[in-house]
């Protein structure tokens, strides 16, 4: 990969082999607009509209040029993959060291001042409108360790869980951007499991938690009564996010029978800011983890390579200010893609809409280090995590801050997510 003129620290996210894409506002402009993310800057794609050479430059936009002026990324999103693979090439183009396009942007002192802006002057953040949204659970290891956790190991996984994508649908209306403070969520708990009668309190959550997840946007919709293909799957997907969905552990034990989480599962997820694009991971392609049950047919995938091997890392920073990573991962540990995934869920015919979400569910390796929850690294609050600074963790405190990282390649042309952070406060 080329590099480019905009200087690019080594280890950053958002070298010139990602180009994500984003929302933004200004102090100059406070209004929300589309921007992509290069080094310490950002550029702002509504600002470069207006060049004269803009349609020679970007012909895939001809007449959707207000794409960019939009306040989320819907619009962009809906005109499809094959756009946003032209959009990002020419955006390489223009910010590559030896680009042929130097007056459009390099050499352009005016627009550049106006368009390339530091990463720490702008505020970033929803990138689309979430109509609905779908969580997964194909983190093999993560519902093992669960399942032995309340189960024990010959009845960890369910008889469904190798033959289709288990998922629920969540809550659109509570996901939020990263940098936005969670509140410690209230609801019914149940004290003593063991004792007779069940009597639960109400009160704030003694055991909030975290999730590792990848998260995954729907451009392309399909028609009510129209399945999609697992073939054709990855052209209704427009990129990946971060997400940690949090959960109220104690909550979601006393409610979650029949219907499955709500209270516990409802009051907060947060995703980083910027969507990753499936063509900026495609060189970090991997095979999932093997399924040996044999699947139905509308499973069955063209190719093994079907997750991509993302290094994850969960960082926790106390009231006091110590940081202490613990856990590593990969997102190439999942039992079902995200193709999968959109063939299940359009089984039956239900419509996908574009700003649709989708979230893998924990993802956690095979190693104690590489676990994507407390309440595996924990061992159900049996253990303590230690933290720097003489502390341990249980579960989430007032206070604490979590903080999600996500990257693939080398030094120079590392393809990542940013951040996807979010800070407890008190209920």
């Amino acid at each position: 990969m080329a590099s480019s003129w905009v200087q690019v620290d080594a280890s950053s996210d958002f070298s010139l082999a990602n180009i994500p894409f984003g929302i933004i506002t200004t102090a100059n402009d406070p209004a929300p607009r589309a921007a992509t993310a290069i080094g310490d800057y950002v550029l702002d794609l509504k600002a470069i509209v207006s060049h004269p050479e803009f349609a020679r430059l970007f012909p895939n936009l001809a007449g959707n040029e207000a794409v960019f002026s939009q306040a989320t990324l819907n619009a962009f999103a809906a005109l499809g993959r094959p756009v946003h693979r032209e959009v990002r090439q020419a955006l390489q183009q223009l910010l590559a060291e030896d680009t042929s396009e130097a007056a459009f942007l390099k050499d352009n002192t005016e627009l550049r001042e106006k368009a390339l802006l530091r990463r720490t002057s702008v505020k970033l953040h929803l990138p689309m409108q979430i109509g609905d949204y779908t969580d997964f659970y194909a983190g093999y290891h993560h519902a093992y360790n669960v399942g032995v956790l309340f189960r024990g190991p010959a009845n960890a996984l369910q008889p469904n869980y190798t033959h289709l994508p288990v998922g629920y649908h969540g809550r659109s209306s509570s996901i939020v951007v990263s940098g936005t403070p969670i509140r410690r969520p209230v609801g019914q708990i149940l004290l003593d499991p063991a004792a007779e009668p069940k009597q639960p309190i109400t009160g704030p959550s003694r055991r909030l938690d975290i999730e590792l997840e990848l998260g995954c946007f729907i451009a392309k919709p399909n028609d009510m009564g129209e399945a999609v293909s697992v073939a054709q799957a990855e052209e209704h997907i427009f990129g990946y996010v971060l997400l940690n969905d949090w959960s109220a552990r104690d909550i979601q034990a006393w409610e979650y029978v029949p219907l499955g989480p709500f209270n516990g599962k409802n009051f907060g997820s947060t995703i980083s800011p910027w969507v990753v694009l499936p063509d900026a991971l495609e060189p970090f392609r991997a095979a999932g983890i093997e399924n040996t049950t044999p699947l139905q047919d509308y499973l069955k995938e063209p190719r093994s390579d079907n997750v991509y091997d993302i290094q994850l890392e969960v960082d926790l920073t106390t009231p006091e200010g110590d940081t202490t990573t613990i856990g590593r991962t990969s997102a190439k540990n999942l039992i079902w893609s995200f193709p999968q995934m959109i063939a299940h869920h359009t089984l039956g015919g239900c419509p996908m809409r574009t700003g649709d979400f989708l979230g893998s569910g924990t993802i956690s390796g095979t190693a104690p280090s590489e676990r994507g929850s407390l309440l595996e690294m924990t061992e159900g609050g049996k253990k303590e995590v230690l933290l720097y600074g003489m502390d341990a963790r249980k579960f989430l405190k007032d206070g604490d801050e979590v903080t999600l990282r996500g990257f693939a390649g080398k030094d120079g042309a590392r393809v990542g997510f940013g951040t996807c952070t979010g800070r407890i406060y008190s209920s």
